[in-house]
This record gives C-alpha cells, structure tokens and sequence, in this order.
C-alpha cells in the first residue's frame, strides 16, 4: 500500500513551544487551519481510501478539510498519538525530552518520566500502523505528530542519522511511503523531496 504519514498543522502550543502531548491537546491556529485546507489541496487528487488520525484533536482538524473534500469519515487511532511527555507535559524546555528519545536508540527501554519508553511507543505505533495495512487500501492517510513520526520512520525505513538530522519535519509535512508491515517500507518522498530509500 502507499502511506501517507502526515504531521498536524501549526497548533498555539506548538507557537508557545509547549510540549502538548496530552489528550485532547491544543487546537489549530489560524495558520494551522490554512495548512490544513492546502494539505487537503495536495491530496485530493490521490485514490485514497481512507484517512487515519490520532486520538488528539489537532490531528483531526488538520485531516477534516481533507476528510470532506473526497467525502471520507476519520477513523481515530490512539495508537498514532504523540510521545507522551509525561513529567514534562506543557514545559517549555524540551530538552530532557529529546535527550530520551534519543537514548532510545540504544536503551529502547529507558523510559521518559511518566510517559512513554521507546519500546511501548514503538510497539503502540506499529499496531496502528499494522492496523492501516490490514484494512486493505490502497492507499491511506495517517496524520499523526513529529517526535512520533521522526521516531518511526527512523526505525521503519532505516534512516541514518545524517538523513534525518538534515531534513526538518514541519506542520503538515507529508511522509510518502509504500510497503507494509509484513514487507517493509520504502520512502518515496520527504515532503517535496523524492526519495527512495530502502
């Protein structure tokens, strides 16, 4: 199948830099409703077959323009959520959070205070990936979060570190990849940027 992986558009915590990882989570800006129109834009010419969002709110105001256009109900996935910040909900200082999910790449175990270890999160994320495969469409949309999609794809389709320390993942960005869970996937495309890798 061909995936879609779509990060939100600009929600006010993401302006505030907050780590907003909660249910149900802040909602679009002005901006953010805008990429969300121009995503719907971009896609609505693909056969999708259906639109997958998280469990949190910005992910469906991001994939609702979409959604109406082409006349498809969301299906809502939990299991597409955020990294859970845990202790470090709504902090400004996001350092300690990137430092472990970085350890993840060695220590997938470490757990973030409160939140998520590298192991759960990549266990909960794959099944609704497995989850989008299994319902047999051709192709599909996911729109999930950044720290969740930067740490699947990394795994997912063996990105180095110079490939994803050197290319930003923005609101609405689109991931394009084909492949499945038993198979493997391959990136087609980083955004703009085509790409086949793996």
């Amino acid at each position: 199948m061909r995936l879609f992986l779509v990060r939100h558009g600009q929600t006010h915590a993401n302006v505030a830099r907050q780590l907003d990882t909660a249910v149900p989570g802040l909602d679009l800006t002005d901006e953010g409703r805008a990429q969300a129109r121009a995503l719907a834009d971009r896609l609505g010419t693909e056969d999708l077959g259906a639109i997958y969002t998280s469990d949190l709110v910005r992910t469906q105001q991001t994939a609702a323009p979409l959604a109406e256009m082409l006349g498809l109900e969301m299906v809502v996935l939990p299991g597409l959520r955020e990294i859970q910040a845990g202790n470090y909900e709504m902090s400004t200082d996001w350092q300690p959070y990137i430092d472990a999910v970085v350890r993840w790449r060695d220590d997938p175990e470490h757990t973030i205070p409160g939140g998520d270890s590298g192991a759960r999160f990549l266990a909960r994320y794959d099944e609704a990936i497995a989850r989008i495969a299994s319902d047999g469409h051709e192709s599909a949309v996911a729109v999930s979060h950044g720290a969740a999609m930067r740490v699947w794809c990394s795994v997912s389709l063996g990105l180095d570190a110079d490939f994803f320390d050197g290319r930003r993942l923005d609101n609405a960005h689109v991931v394009t990849m084909e492949g499945g869970p038993a198979t493997g996937w391959r990136l087609l495309a980083w955004g703009d940027e085509p790409v086949i890798h793996g």
